[in-house]
């Protein structure tokens, strides 16, 4: 499978060139005979901690988390154990990347877009504003080439190796203690918003601020901010937000298709037997699979719940998503134009956009558009 493929080419030499080796001494075991079976009682007992970004009390992306460690642990027999712990538990929330890193803790699962400042590349791994929806980020990490290129910038920048472990769909555009329905509206408001996205804000006039989830609720309540995005209906229900904020805006521009992902160090990595990787592989495929077909499961019944406890939901204005998508690509063009790993993912990335919408407008979107029509 293609999920597949891009691992073991990525593991046979793909990364020579930047004096990689990600399975060393595992060689041998992969060159057994034709029909030789594996003796799993000769396979090691191995326990991981695993850092995330979130709290358990957010069980569908936490769940991300979790939904891999099970799949890891039924794969192997029980005898590979990845344990996730809870933002803070292991290492603070946005610091995930850091402490796999230096191979503090083993792995991780958080969001690459919390990293920026060690490289906006990284925003990639996530999702980047006016960019592409969760089918179609998948076509472009797993078909696309573009894990592989994020594989190679991960293994050179970090010693890490990473895989996409969830993905929330096209998200919410945020809850705001005020409209904002002018271009004008949004300038000189603080606001909890990540990534590119944070940055394109930035450019409009809104004071940005990177929070974890588990502190966005009080920043809201005690006025240390005036909006602040998370995911959607069904965890933003959960954190209390509509509790603190009365206007729910969409679209989420700036992650139409938010990808979590399994952070691996890459020392720990190559000590793996061949199978317990590919239990790692087939793993986090399954949890990026899984957490969005929950979310677009359980966000409609959370935002009719939102909508009867009085929570407005509003559209942003045409002219506010003109200027952003704007402010996006003008964005690109200066990373692109001073930081080459920037530039060598975002050129082949945007022809892939182009092509992958022109595919989706035509297919999908007119007969999404046809569908919905007809709602009543």
């Amino acid at each position: 499978m293609k999920r597949r493929a891009v691992v073991r080419a990525f593991t046979s030499g793909a990364m020579a060139a930047g004096g990689v080796a990600i399975v060393g001494g595992c060689q041998a075991a992969q060159n057994q005979s034709t029909g030789q079976q594996t003796n799993t009682n000769a396979l090691p007992n191995i326990e991981w901690q695993m850092a995330t970004s979130w709290p358990p009390s957010l069980e569908t992306i936490f769940g991300g988390a979790q939904v891999l460690a099970d799949r890891v642990a039924a794969l192997t027999g029980g005898k590979f154990k990845i344990t996730p712990r809870s933002a803070g538990e292991i290492a603070p929330a946005l610091e995930v990347l850091s402490v796999v890193s230096q191979g503090a803790v083993q792995c991780g699962h958080t969001a690459s877009y919390y990293y920026i400042g060690k490289s906006p590349v990284l925003a990639f791994g996530t999702t980047v504003p006016f960019g592409l929806t969760a089918q179609q980020q998948n076509a472009w990490l797993y078909e696309g080439g573009g894990l592989k290129k994020l594989q190679e910038i991960y293994a050179n920048k970090f010693n890490v190796i990473e895989f996409p472990c969830g993905n929330t769909g096209t998200q919410m555009g945020g809850w705001f203690r005020k409209e904002v329905s002018f271009l004008n509206d949004l300038k000189g408001l603080k606001m909890r918003i990540p990534g590119l996205g944070g940055q394109v804000m930035s450019k409009l006039g809104v004071t940005v601020q990177s929070l974890p989830g588990g502190e966005i609720f009080q920043a809201l309540q005690t006025g240390a901010i005036d909006a602040a995005e998370w995911v959607g209906p069904y965890d933003d229900e959960k954190l209390g937000l509509n509790k603190v904020a009365k206007y729910y805006y969409y679209p989420g521009w700036w992650e139409p298709g938010a990808t979590l992902e399994l952070q691996v160090n890459l020392n720990e990595w190559k000590k793996l037997p061949p199978q317990y990787q590919e239990a790692i592989t087939t793993a986090a495929f399954e949890s990026n699979t899984t957490m969005l077909a929950r979310y677009d499961s359980r966000n409609n019944e959370a935002l009719q719940r939102l909508l009867t406890s009085g929570t407005q939901v509003r559209p942003y204005s045409q002219e506010i998503l003109a200027a952003a998508e704007q402010a996006s690509f003008a964005l690109y063009d200066e990373f692109a134009a001073k930081d080459a790993d920037f530039k060598a993912v975002y050129d082949e990335w945007k022809q892939f956009r182009t092509r992958i919408y022109a595919w989706h407008k035509l297919n999908e979107g007119s007969f999404t558009n046809f569908v919905y029509s007809q709602l009543k």
